[in-house]
């Protein structure tokens, strides 16, 4: 009874404390709701930017000399359309720096880099994305990474990351793909023994598959 009469003592000479105390919790609550659902907000916005720039990557081209049609996008060189897709892509990292969506812009952005012939700008991209919590996104810029490494004859690197993917496949970039890649990194840096023998590693693992089948014919050209 001492002890309860005390909190209720303590409780009425600090009632005012308590109330601001109560305040600032709810205040704090408060704007972590209201950050969430901003923030959630903002990722769907961002996703619906995404979808789109993304299908400017799926817009036709027109033949040479073709006068370009209102009604029907097209575009006249695929330079032409990486660079109006990269512009989209950069522009949602820029406007929603904090969501999912920006990440896997980021991803495209790199990408597009790379086919525009910006390898520094790809490597940026790529390698910023490749440490991303989401393995699957994380996966895909490590296989595109790989490939803008080897374009430059930095093999070794690309090396590096086909093995640190076929040792973690995911659904998004599969043990067999990294392996073809890896193999065809070996055939560029003049070790054909190490290629034959992930094609028919291949081969033995994923028997009457698309990749075997790959891997038969890179066979045959190695011959």
């Amino acid at each position: 009874m001492e002890a309860a009469e005390r909190t209720v003592h303590w409780t009425g000479e600090h009632k005012l404390k308590l109330i601001v105390a109560s305040a600032i919790v709810l205040a704090v609550a408060g704007g972590g709701f209201f950050f969430w659902y901003s923030l959630n907000q903002q990722d769907q916005s961002a996703s619906l930017e995404l979808s789109q720039a993304v299908r400017v990557l799926d817009t036709p081209l027109r033949p040479a000399g073709t006068p370009p049609q209102p009604e029907y996008p097209t575009f006249a060189s695929s330079q032409e359309r990486a660079m109006q897709a990269h512009k989209a892509f950069q522009a949602i990292v820029a406007k929603y720096p904090h969501t999912r969506s920006a990440d896997h812009a980021r991803y495209f952005a790199g990408v597009t880099d790379a086919d525009l012939g910006d390898h520094a700008g790809a490597t940026r991209e790529l390698e910023a994305v490749a440490g991303s919590h989401n393995d699957g996104l994380s996966a895909l810029a490590k296989f595109a990474l790989a490939s803008v490494y080897r374009g430059q004859g930095q093999n070794k690197q690309a090396i590096e990351l086909y093995n640190a993917l076929i040792a973690k496949p995911t659904p998004t970039v599969g043990k067999a793909a990294a392996q073809l890649e890896l193999a065809e990194t070996y055939v560029a840096d003049r070790q054909p023994l190490e290629a034959r023998k992930l094609y028919q590693q291949v081969q033995k693992e994923n028997p009457a598959s698309p990749a075997a089948q790959i891997a038969g014919e890179k066979l045959q050209g190695l011959r």
